[in-house]
């Protein structure tokens, strides 16, 4: 029996790091924006070259893995070389594998530095849109929770399919969208936000999906769309969770960013483990932040992912401070 078994992409990714780059602002009828640019028809060269493993699917089954969590990873792969990498890497985390492997190329991503260390991400899906609901072997789906990242195509139609199988087999579902879904809107994501327990996603996400109507409006929407737990992160600004009678929100601490990718996979999953381990929200969000914190300050998705000693021990000693407020009183 596991613990989660945490579906979604699996992809290489390679960090380029150059200095010849420049983010220009530009400000249009949605806001500002903020663009990374490169030099025409020239040359540039690239510091370093760093390879490692990434996807929504993979991050969360490593974080989750060394919290201390039983972990399985469920998705799709190519029969090539980078299929390899990735399985190699998870099985050195003592990941168990649930994997379809077909004829097609595995996920790859580049992903670009910014000056100001956020980041630009070219992104290649390959097989992990390509997931089918018969490819995967129901009798060894034996898990207390699934964790869905976002998937797209026909991998979505079998997100949808395992989130009624979780439904009637008493499995409980976590699930972290992305924008690529958000923009499809309430009607496309209805069947699992139905199944789901824990729904978390971040500001521009649930904007897209309920409007921009404040952050305790936007909860309750959320809520309204089935389920029990909504979390919505807001980068500097801290995390928002709404259980359907309180209101928890922390803000973020002060930590020098070296690179942002995978601090939310992070956060959602140790945000699970949270839920596991205590059942408690307010500890929950301290174990998300607290490990998202230390994501960002390395480069790669699962660099620095910390155990859960590790993490104990950094939040007696960086103190996060959650606010709970019940939801009528609030407003």
């Amino acid at each position: 029996m596991y613990d989660v078994i945490c579906v979604g992409s699996s992809t290489v990714d390679v960090f380029a790091h150059t200095k010849f780059s420049e983010l220009i602002k530009i400000i249009g009828p949605k806001g500002e924006t903020d663009l990374l640019a490169y030099p025409t028809g020239s040359k540039i060269l690239i510091d370093e070259l760093n390879f490692t493993t990434g996807g929504g699917g993979t991050n969360t089954a490593v974080s989750l893995t060394r919290l201390g969590h039983k972990v399985a990873y469920l998705g799709k792969l190519g029969k090539d070389e980078n299929a390899d990498f990735i399985i190699n890497s998870l099985k050195k985390e003592k990941i168990n594998l649930i994997v379809s492997r077909k004829e097609g190329y595995s996920g790859y991503s580049m992903i670009l530095d910014t000056l100001e260390h956020d980041r630009t991400i070219l992104a290649f899906k390959g097989l992990n849109d390509k997931l089918l609901f018969n490819e995967i072997p129901l009798n060894k789906l034996k898990t207390k929770w699934f964790y869905f990242s976002s998937m797209m195509e026909q991998s979505f139609k079998t997100l949808e399919k395992l989130s009624d199988y979780a439904k009637k087999k008493n499995i409980r579902v976590a699930f972290n969208i992305s924008s690529y879904l958000a923009e499809k809107g309430q009607d496309y994501l209805k069947n699992i936000l139905k199944n789901t327990e824990i729904l978390i996603l971040n500001k521009e996400e649930a904007e897209l999906l309920v409007g921009s109507s404040g952050i305790k409006n936007m909860l309750r929407k959320l809520a309204g769309l089935g389920p029990n737990i909504v979390v919505i992160t807001n980068g500097k600004k801290g995390v928002f969770a709404f259980d359907n009678k309180y209101i928890y929100s922390a803000k973020a601490n002060n930590i020098k960013v070296i690179e942002t990718t995978g601090a939310g996979d992070a956060f959602a999953s140790s945000f699970l483990s949270g839920i596991i381990k205590k059942n408690n929200i307010e500890f929950a969000i301290k174990l998300g932040m607290t490990n998202a914190e230390s994501v960002i300050t390395y480069h790669g998705a699962k660099n620095n992912l910390l155990t859960y000693k590790e993490a104990l021990k950094i939040m007696k000693k960086r103190t996060i401070k959650v606010k709970k407020e019940n939801l009528i009183s609030s407003e």
